[in-house]
């Protein structure tokens, strides 16, 4: 029988709110991280802002001994050890001790882009060729791709699957239905799923280079990221973490841990790069096939879904995703659903969108609360043709979700999509 998957734990580090708490009610208030970046001025970036999430010397050590600190500069394994360590915590459970038995039952997969990128460039500055041995003992652990997995499997006593996925845009909601698929096969109980995301100018730098980020903001941060806006002008830059346990229902109700939701499922998929897909624009055929998969693996209709936590990621892309969603779901005008992108207040977090997403997702739920669309006043007039402005909240507004779509659509013309189910 397949075992039903509920989440049981949450964690997040985002530009504008670290950890659960503080950023539950940024996203309440529409709070913005998103600051200007005095580094990218200097290198003379176009785009000069960034989200970058705030974190104290005081805060790391919370996480990491001195010796773990010592020659450590990965802000991605960072932000995914933070994340991942509140979610364990927030479900109530313990980390295995140093002389106790693996957690057998309890995987992870948590997902990466890039990883230690600033790591590595510190390691190989003015090496030479010659010198290469001279890297330095830490500069593996991290700038592998699974570091960020094998720090948390090293600090929980994880026993079962410990992996790292890496889809682009799409990873953190692939994280997540890559680990409810194993729990639903009955290979795990347990599985704390998330993405991260690094920043700085050798992460962003390609960004720049492609002309995907906007430059006409410098001056004022906080309005540079404009999803469904009709002067959107391309995304901001950010960076964090987002992290849940999914748990089966049976062990969950056997502990009695809090239940944030029930994840019904979900889809991925690819578009090939055929027809009007490419490296970096979705094909809107594999987008709707991926929406309309989800749904049939969740075993509900369009006209169940209550809301949707979109990609929207403040580029020409916008109204296309919308109509994407009109067709999918068989609904448009006054029928849609109700619809809002965090990347408005912390930037794309890149690898770590969908996993950080997806928590402000359960906690719109689990607060019957939809977050405000920021900077969208003037709405993208291609957009208003399809769905009504009521489905685009432009401040907070009480909301009963009961069924969430979390979708994201990455570079490599790849999707991912998860349902959500209010406990």
């Amino acid at each position: 029988m397949k075992k039903r998957v509920v989440i049981t734990g949450l964690g997040v580090v985002a530009p504008n709110g670290v950890g659960v708490p503080e950023f539950l009610e940024a996203i309440r208030k529409g709070t913005s991280g998103i600051t200007f970046q005095p580094k990218l001025e200097a290198l003379g970036f176009s785009c000069q802002v960034g989200g970058v999430p705030i974190i104290s010397e005081d805060k790391k050590r919370e996480y990491f001994t001195e010796l773990q600190l010592r020659n450590f500069n990965s802000n991605g394994i960072l932000y995914g050890v933070m994340a991942g360590m509140e979610a364990l915590a927030d479900a109530g459970i313990s980390a295995a001790k140093n002389d106790e038995q693996a957690l057998w039952d309890l995987g992870i997969v948590f997902g990466v882009a890039t990883s230690g990128v600033e790591k590595f460039r510190e390691s190989i500055y003015k090496l030479d060729d010659k010198k290469v041995r001279r890297l330095g003992s830490t500069a593996v652990v991290q700038t592998m791709a699974s570091g960020v997995s094998a720090y948390l499997s090293g600090m929980i006593g994880a026993g079962n699957s410990v992996t790292t996925n890496s889809a682009a845009c799409a990873t953190g909601t692939e994280a997540i239905l890559m680990g409810y698929d194993r729990i639903v096969s009955g290979k795990a109980t347990q599985m704390l799923c998330g993405s991260t995301g690094e920043d700085g100018p050798y992460i962003w730098g390609g960004f720049d280079a492609m002309k995907v980020i906007t430059y006409k903001h410098n001056d004022e941060p906080t309005k540079a990221s404009r999803p469904l806006s009709a002067t959107a002008s391309g995304f901001v830059p950010g960076s964090g973490a987002g992290a849940m346990m999914l748990e089966s229902l049976e062990s969950a109700e056997k502990r009695g841990a809090t239940i944030y939701a029930e994840v019904l499922g979900g889809s991925v998929n690819s578009g090939g790069q055929r027809n009007d897909g490419s490296m970096t624009a979705p094909n809107s055929q594999a987008v709707k096939r991926c929406i309309s998969e989800a749904l049939a693996e969740a075993k509900i209709q369009g006209s169940d879904v209550d809301y949707i936590n979109g990609h929207l990621t403040a580029t020409v892309k916008d109204p296309l995703e919308i109509e994407n969603w009109c067709e999918a779901l068989g609904r448009r005008g006054t029928n849609f659903p109700f619809i809002n992108s965090l990347k408005a207040m912390t930037g794309h977090c890149l690898a770590g969108s969908g996993s950080v997403e997806a928590v402000s997702t359960i906690l719109q739920m689990r607060h019957s609360f939809v977050f405000p669309n920021v900077n969208c006043e003037d709405l993208h007039p291609e957009i208003t043709k399809l769905i009504d402005t009521e489905c685009i909240p432009l401040s907070c507004i009480k909301a009963d979700i009961n069924i969430a779509v979390k979708a994201s659509f990455g570079f490599g013309d790849v999707n991912a999509c998860v349902i959500f189910k209010k406990n």
